[in-house]
């Protein structure tokens, strides 16, 4: 069967198939693929791990395994997830800016705000945070607007959004003040500090290295800001006797439904710092790659303004009938998941997929390479949106993992597909999206699954 016939495709379209990173030579010294890892980890998998269904390795003196079956995945990340915790290079890379929140914490205390903040965001929660969304991607769509038929960069416009739709649904005050230094501390540590160095691998995690000095000197001026913020959001009161109006409300009136124990001022921090960066920059960049793509294929982004032409996108029936406009985003988010790569170390001895594991051995889950794996993917670096449409053979639910799987699943999953579908739906239906300049945008791994840089587009009206 082809690829059309397995997906209804129209057979007069060819699949686009986008810029990718060449794969890494099948021998590289520990230097070097160090070197290529502090460039972009995308870059130094070889075309080996893109078909095999387990890679074993070694890496300073630790096994390591890149699992690709999805039931070896169900068990690490379901079966036994409690025996597998995040790598210390993970954690010294993360905790500066999450803290102890949710992203980072593990057994009891995860489990206390796993339950806490669980109803601030189930589907009907997070649609009552609609009217902040909507009001900043029009305010987004007016100001490009009024730029129109001239080029933009629209990963920044991206960023300046999300941030806003974060900023108003944390606090229900728009980022306006704040989100230029907002940016800076996400662009400073970005690029001096996000990238593991030799030191961060090799010691143990309760030995500084030099990189975690100066995450600690930036973990100070982080804090106070996060705290401002909060503590200009207490200002403004509280909706006495209405229900509440924004996430940062929900977040201190919930308590753990087990103990009814709330937050505590660090925590509540930490989860805001959580909320708002693991919010904004993974929704800004996959609504970047999102309208790259239909940049690159006019006969997708077409059909993406036929379905969105006359919807009320602002209303739960209109999201409803969005469903070629989430499957491009679904789409996109398989080409290029935020999270590109779960590493774990493993607690205790296990056996995976016919492996013995052994104490302290690196265990990686890689979504971009799960979701461009040969086995199981059709044309697996085509942009194939129908491939999410109803009625499609659906993906095993261990081979796509854009917000993970399990019980440490994004709890912000369903409010980040609402949020990219209702951003693109009104992007899209307002203005034709061209690129100005062709030449290939490069995914890079660090963090996020990020482009290696900024092309400028050109909107029209449509």
């Amino acid at each position: 069967m082809s690829i059309a016939e397995a997906y209804e495709m129209p057979p007069a379209h060819q699949p686009l198939v986008p810029p990718y990173p060449p794969r890494a030579p099948d021998s590289m010294s520990t230097l070097s693929r160090l070197a290529a890892i502090r460039n972009s980890t995308i870059g130094s998998w070889t075309q080996q791990a893109y078909e095999d269904d387990v890679i074993r390795g070694r890496f300073f003196g630790r096994n390591s395994f890149i699992f690709n079956t999805p039931d070896a995945i169900r068990h690490v990340l379901i079966e036994n997830y409690e025996n597998y915790t995040r790598t210390p290079a993970g954690i010294r890379v993360l905790r500066p800016m999450l803290g102890e929140g949710l992203l980072l914490a593990e057994g009891r205390a995860w489990k206390h705000q796993r339950r806490t903040l669980a109803p601030a965001f189930t589907p009907r929660a997070v649609m009552t945070l609609l009217p902040h969304m909507v009001s900043a991607i029009d305010e987004t769509i007016a100001t490009l607007d009024a730029r129109h038929d001239t080029p933009v960069d629209l990963r920044e416009v991206m960023q300046r959004m999300t941030l806003e739709i974060a900023g108003r649904t944390m606090f229900s005050f728009g980022m306006a003040r704040h989100g230029a230094a907002l940016r800076d501390f996400v662009m400073e540590y970005g690029n001096r500090l996000a990238r593991p160095h030799l030191l961060d691998l090799l010691l143990p995690l309760g030995w500084p290295s030099p990189q975690d000095i100066s995450r600690a000197f930036f973990r100070r001026r982080w804090t106070r800001f996060v705290q401002a913020l909060i503590a200009e959001r207490r200002a403004a009161g509280k909706s006495e006797g209405a229900p509440p109006r924004d996430l940062f409300e929900l977040m201190v009136a919930a308590r753990d439904p087990e103990t009814g124990v709330a937050f505590t001022d660090a925590q509540l921090g930490d989860q805001v710092a959580t909320m708002i960066l693991a919010g904004h920059e993974t929704t800004a960049t996959a609504l970047f790659w999102a309208l790259y793509l239909l940049a690159l294929d006019p006969a997708i982004q077409d059909e993406v303004a036929a379905e969105v032409r006359d919807i009320a996108a602002n209303s739960t029936a209109g999201l409803d009938r969005l469903a070629f406009t989430r499957a491009v985003i679904d789409e996109t988010m398989r080409l290029y998941p935020p999270a590109f790569l779960i590493a774990r170390a493993a607690a205790g001895p296990d056996t995976v997929a016919g492996m013995q594991v052994a104490p302290k051995d690196v265990v990686l889950i890689a979504p971009w390479l799960l979701h461009r794996h040969e086995k199981i993917w059709p044309e697996p670096n085509a942009f194939i949106p129908a491939r999410f449409l109803p009625g499609a053979p659906p993906p095993d639910r261990f081979a796509y993992l854009p917000f993970g799987v399990g019980p440490r699943v994004c709890i912000g999953a369903h409010f980040a597909i609402v949020e990219a579908t209702l951003a693109l739906a009104r992007i899209v239906g307002h203005f034709r999206v061209d690129l100005e300049d062709r030449s290939p945008v490069m995914p890079v791994g660090v963090v996020t699954t990020q482009p290696d840089r900024s092309p400028l587009f050109r909107l029209t009206r449509r």
